[in-house]
Formats: C-alpha cells, sequence, structure tokens
C-alpha cells in the first residue's frame, strides 16, 4: 500500500512539471469564481478482518481553486449504518450492532484537464483525513489516515459538473487499508459572474487574440474566427457560447441556435428566453414568432396564438392544394367557423436546394401562402381582409437543409389565429 502511495505522488509531481511548461485553462474563471461544492453519496470499503461491513454514506465538499490546476479541499463523509460482522469471520470482539462513522479529509486535488475539451477534467488527489466510529474498535475509535486517489468531473458548463473519485488509504494504529469510492454534484460559486474581456498571452505562447475567453488554438478545433469575439454575430462572444457562461451552452457557429427566429445573444440578454428551446414557454409558438410577428409575450403561454403548421406538398412549381391535404385544413376551418371575427396569419415556407434561387423561392412561397389563404376564406366564411398571406421562401428555416427529412420541415405552411381581434 505504502508503494502505491509513493508512486502517486512521484506521478503528480511528474505531471505538476509537464504542466508547469504549459498554459493554464481559462484562469479567469478560477479568480472570479474560486469556490465550490459537492454534494453526494458514498461508499466506504472496510478490511475484511474489521468489526464492521462495508456500507453507503452521505458526502460533503467544499473546495477553493488557486489556479486552473491545483485545488485545496475539504470534506466530510457519514456512515448512519455499518453492519456488525458475523462472530466467526474476526479475530476480535465483535460489535453489539451497527456502528456509525463520521470521516472528515482535507486533500490537495492537481487537475490533468486537456486543453481542447475541458468536459472531461480528471485529477490527481491525496491528504490526510480522521475517522470517528460511534463504537470503540481494535483499530481505534478514532483513526487518523492518509489517502490518496484520481477521479474525473464532467463539466456541463462552468457552474454545473458531476464528479467520481475514487480513494485507498492507510488508517488507524494498525495501518489498515481501507478504500472510498464517492459520486456527486458539484457547483462552482460565481461561475456566471460577467467579466470584460481581456487580452491574454499565456506562459508557452498561447494567446486569446480577440479577448473571448478561447485560445486561438481552441478556436481552431472549435471552428470560430480566432480574431472576432463573436463568430456568428448573434450577440454572445464566442467563449460564452463554447463554455455556456451564460448558462446555456449554444452553438458558437449558429447565431439561433434552436432556429426559433431570434438570435441567441437576443433571447440570453433581451427577452430572458432558452436559447436551446424555439417555444420556452411551451405556448404551442415559437420565442421568435411571438417577439417579431405577434408582440405576445414569450414567456407568458397563455397569450399565444393558435397554430397550425401543415406539411402540405404541392406539385412541381404549382400552387393548387391537392385535395388529400383538405382533410389536414379542416381543423383550421372548423376554429374559423367558429370565430368569424380572428384574424388569420398565413406564412409560406420552403427548402434550400443547390440549385434553389432567392426570388424564385420567395414567389412560390407567396404563391402557395395565397392558395391557403384562399381555400380558408372560401370553406369558412371568414372575410378575406382579415387573413393575411405571406412567403418567407427559405429565409425562416426550422432545420438545416442536410437531409430530405430536414427540407421535409422547411417545406412547410404556418397558420397562426388571433381570436376575437382586429388585425
Amino acid at each position: 500500500m505504502m508503494k502505491s502511495m509513493k508512486w502517486m505522488l512521484t506521478a503528480a509531481l511528474a505531471a505538476s512539471c509537464w504542466m508547469g511548461s504549459a498554459r493554464a485553462a481559462d484562469d479567469d474563471l478560477f479568480a472570479r469564481a474560486p469556490w465550490f461544492g459537492t454534494l453526494g453519496l458514498n461508499w466506504y470499503e472496510t478490511e475484511g478482518d474489521w468489526e464492521m461491513e462495508s456500507g453507503v454514506g452521505l458526502m460533503g465538499k467544499v473546495g477553493y481553486s488557486f489556479n486552473a490546476w491545483w485545488d485545496l479541499e475539504a470534506g466530510l463523509n457519514f456512515m448512519p449504518s455499518l453492519s456488525a460482522r458475523d462472530q466467526e469471520d474476526l479475530n476480535v470482539e465483535a460489535l453489539d450492532g451497527s456502528t456509525t462513522a463520521l470521516r472528515l479529509s482535507l486533500e490537495g486535488l492537481l487537475h490533468l484537464r486537456a486543453l481542447e475539451n475541458r468536459r472531461i477534467d480528471p485529477f490527481l488527489f491525496a491528504g490526510p483525513s480522521v475517522t470517528f466510529f460511534g463504537d470503540d474498535v481494535e483499530n481505534g475509535k478514532t483513526q487518523l489516515g492518509l489517502f490518496g486517489g484520481a477521479g474525473v468531473f464532467y463539466h456541463f458548463n462552468d457552474s454545473w459538473a458531476l464528479r467520481t473519485d475514487v480513494a485507498v488509504g492507510v488508517q488507524g494504529k494498525n495501518s489498515e487499508t481501507p478504500a472510498i469510492v464517492e459520486m456527486g454534484v458539484t457547483y462552482r460559486f460565481g461561475a456566471t459572474k460577467r467579466i470584460a474581456p481581456q487580452y491574454v498571452v499565456a506562459e508557452g505562447g498561447d494567446i486569446d487574440s480577440d479577448g473571448d475567453g478561447l485560445y486561438d488554438r481552441d478556436e481552431a478545433v472549435v471552428g470560430t474566427d480566432p480574431y472576432n469575439p463573436d463568430t456568428d454575430g448573434d450577440g454572445l462572444s464566442d467563449g460564452d457560447e463554447h463554455f455556456g457562461r451564460r448558462g446555456y451552452t449554444t452553438d458558437p457557429l449558429n447565431p439561433d441556435s434552436d432556429w426559433d427566429g431570434l438570435k441567441d445573444g437576443a433571447e440570453v440578454l433581451t427577452y430572458k428566453t432558452n436559447p436551446l428551446d424555439p417555444d420556452t414557454d411551451k405556448g404551442g409558438v415559437t420565442d421568435g414568432h411571438e417577439v417579431i410577428e405577434d408582440g405576445t409575450n414569450p414567456l407568458d403561454p397563455a397569450d399565444d396564438l393558435q397554430k397550425f403548421t401543415l406539411l402540405i406538398e404541392f406539385d412541381y412549381d404549382k400552387s393548387f392544394i391537392r385535395p388529400q391535404y383538405h382533410k389536414d385544413l379542416e381543423p383550421v376551418v372548423k376554429v374559423l367557423q367558429r370565430s368569424p371575427d380572428a384574424t388569420v396569419r398565413v406564412e409560406g415556407h420552403a427548402d434550400k436546394r443547390k440549385r434553389s434561387t432567392r426570388e424564385y423561392n420567395q414567389k412560390l412561397s407567396e404563391r402557395r401562402a395565397n392558395a391557403v389563404k384562399d381555400y380558408l376564406v372560401q370553406k369558412s366564411g371568414i372575410a378575406a381582409a382579415n387573413v393575411t398571406a405571406v412567403g418567407y421562401g427559405f429565409d425562416r428555416p426550422v432545420a438545416l437543409n442536410d437531409t430530405e427529412a430536414n427540407m421535409q420541415k422547411n417545406r412547410r405552411t404556418d397558420i397562426y389565429i388571433k381570436k376575437g381581434g382586429a388585425k
């Protein structure tokens, strides 16, 4: 066991020397948000000749980050019930019943994080501990120990992570070697606090030319422009999007990650909507349409217009509605028959193919929107002045035009109904 501990410490020192010549990852995060905490469960593995069985416990930790590589962490493990072992398996006096254990620890963490992928964050750790048992046992009611091990964080963003730790130690007056396995959820306090962009030149020559929080070498991996802090022009910096510093890990190469018509920056900073959910309030209408077209609140489902999305297929270069789609339009007709004073907006959309031209698709989507309008006016009896038909060509997709299934989603007709209101 002592040889294993010696090897582990040697590996930690070697890794530390290697990282002295490497740059530190996003040190701004650890400067503005050094404190983090973890809550979870643990498994306490006792020695085979101990008086108590192994058991499950509760785990809590509080840590402080000195920089991207080094943390100091205090931990608490409470095992509320460790069952007594069978007397036949013991060379010592058996316990009368189960016992408790409270373990306190202080550990130094050395991170081995990969520069191009900070989601997976492995680390080594070592430090002393003291364990208090509820009953007096052969190895001591209060047992000092020295533990070392390894673990890994999986970061969802700068604030939240899952972690798993495995440690083995030397403990008590008889130098027993228990082990402990921990799993928990970690939160870094203050990680989403806004900081001004800075130009950083780190040891080893890595730079952040545009001050967006992503080093140039990382931008080459992600595909963003190292000389433009907001590559997709959506109002959020590439670093904020890639690391989720605004609460959402969005696509720094797509200004509208959820395809709802609102840029990610507008959703996060102005309207407080979810840039990864096209319909934040689940009212049935996308955030973008509520803001741009309807003037309704994208955070209030009660004011959403009634929406129908129809995947009507027209003959090539035609605007005539095939009879097979009349049944799809029937629910819309019935709604308008019950609300003749409603106002209606019909929007035609098209997909984008390699040979598509903007002018052709724009006019075609307008003709098809007008065909649906004429059908609704004829069948429902609603006044033609209450129905507006608009074509958007291929300017408002709801998915990439990269597969036939996605192009089918973009060849759509959206119908919005506002009951009992003036247009």
